[in-house]
């Protein structure tokens, strides 16, 4: 089976916060974990596809690449958006369908957009997903705490489905690129 780790907005600005945005939840359990599941993918030759979003920092400067502190390999694959969805208006979707992938790990920010967004476009395109329980991360809202909006999210996408296709939540330190999605089929 052909997968990929996507790892969507873990850009520096995002992550770290800014004058009038704190930083997310966990940050660095966060970058901690994508470099972690990124070693795993690197090391199973799983492409590591980034996307990042042109809103970030004004799509410009340190602010709008990926974290510093994570580990981006040489050869992964990088996307940029102008909307929530980091499928719309992108080549993500045609370059996953060219590279016959059937499962995608899904890390990044931010849990309630960009995250939500993607696990449920990518069942609808015809990928089943793992998102990455502790691989997600935002920041409060003025109803719920990063921590109640992360939770909410995974057990929300656990066993989301689009018939054929779903996701599954499971933590950084499982094997993630041995997907268990045929045993809830």
């Amino acid at each position: 089976m052909k997968q990929a780790l996507l790892v969507i907005d873990a850009q520096q600005e995002l992550m770290d916060g800014n004058q009038t945005e704190s930083a997310v939840f966990r940050k660095d359990q966060l970058i901690s974990n994508i470099n972690l599941v990124i070693k795993k993918a690197v090391n199973s030759s799983v492409p590591v596809v980034f996307v990042r979003d042109l809103d970030i920092a004004e799509g410009k400067g340190k602010g709008f690449q990926v974290h510093e502190n994570i580990h981006m390999p040489d050869d992964a694959k990088i996307f940029d958006k102008t909307a929530t969805n980091s499928f719309h208006g992108t080549g993500l979707l045609n370059y996953l369908k060219s590279q016959e992938t059937e499962h995608v790990v899904i890390m990044g920010c931010a849990t309630q957009y960009c995250i939500d967004s993607a696990v449920r476009t990518a069942t609808i395109s015809g990928l089943d997903v793992t998102l990455v329980a502790d691989g997600h991360s935002t920041t409060d809202s003025d109803t719920l705490s990063a921590e109640q909006i992360i939770k909410h999210h995974n057990q929300t996408l656990h066993g989301h489905y689009n018939v054929e296709h779903f996701s599954i939540v499971r933590n950084a330190e499982e094997d993630l690129f041995d997907p268990t999605h045929d045993s809830y089929r």
